[in-house]
This record gives C-alpha cells, structure tokens and sequence, in this order.
C-alpha cells in the first residue's frame, strides 16, 4: 500500500501540480527524437522554474536584480539574473548552472537532480543579496530615534562670547578716549 506522504496523496486525492510535474517528467524522459530535444530542455527547465518558485518568494520585493524567467533561443536558457543561468548539458539532461564573468563563464552547480540545483541557485542567490547589503549604505535610524545635534548650544555659546568680546573692546576704546 502506497504511503499517502508519497505522489502527493493528501487526503487521498492526487495534486495536480504534482501529477503535470511527473507528466512532464516523463514526457521529457521519452523524447527521444532530435526534433523534440528542444521541447524536452524546455519541459526540464519549466520544471526547475517551479521548483524555484519558494526561493524566489521570499525575496523582498525591494531588491530588483533577480529577473528570473525562460528564453527560448536556439539554446534554452532559466535566466536567474543578468549574469547566470542554467542551461541543459549536451545530454539534455543535466542542468548546468553558470555564471559569466569578467573572465569567462563559470560553472557553478551542475546535476541531473532537480533539488541539487535548487540548492545551488538558493546559495547563490543568498551571496548576492550579502554582496548587495554590504555595497548598500547603512539605513539610518527614525528620525524620532535619533538626537538633535548639540550645534545649537555650541552656536548660541559662540554668540555670547563674541557679543561680550565686542561689548568689551567697546568698553575698553570708550574708556581709552575719555
């Protein structure tokens, strides 16, 4: 008897989401013809995509350099920024994960499982937000949380001094020409 924790059995009844990943799954692991390699890669990275899906949900919605989606060039691409994707490896079933750099593309992950690759993608983009903390300037505090500047006592301090330095230079050229 099949566990209900398994196939998505909740209640005894099956998720669609569940049942159209493994109909994809299969329909990608059948293809076999070189037409429809194409058609597989995108099945495949459709699959990640939703795998991706949570990870990409808790970005906050102030950070905007995730631009996450599909291209469907000659070579399908899972854009997960500007600078890295993941693209099928020439078996059409390993993800790679890469990243263009300065100094060419780097292979950052690569698997034929889809929960490796989430993991990496989820690494990665940890790093990036950190690189983006670090590069951002410190928020500063409410303004209510912060203290006034003590320059007003320091201004009105000088302006009584110089006051009395200009009454007593008066005083004392008064006194000089009597």
């Amino acid at each position: 008897m099949l566990n209900q924790g398994q196939n998505g059995l909740e209640n005894g009844a099956p998720k669609l989401r569940d049942a159209l990943r493994e109909a994809r799954i299969e329909a990608a692991e059948r293809t076999g013809v070189v037409v429809d390699l194409r058609d597989a890669e995108l099945a495949r990275l459709e699959i990640l995509n939703e795998a991706l899906d949570p990870v990409f949900a808790e970005i906050p919605a102030s950070v905007e350099f995730f631009d996450r989606g599909i291209s469907q060039g000659d070579t399908p691409r899972l854009w997960v920024d500007m600078v890295a994707h993941i693209v099928m490896g020439h078996d059409k079933r390993i993800y790679r994960f890469v990243q263009d750099t300065r100094f060419g593309r780097t292979v950052i992950a690569e698997s034929h499982d889809v929960p490796t690759v989430v993991k990496a993608v989820t690494q990665y983009v940890a790093r990036r937000l950190v690189e983006r903390e670090r590069a951002l300037p410190q928020v500063l505090p409410p303004a209510s949380a912060v203290q006034p500047p003590r320059r007003f006592w320091t201004f009105a301090f000088g302006v009584l001094v110089g006051a009395a330095a200009l009454l007593g230079a008066a005083v004392i050229l008064a006194l000089r020409s009597v």
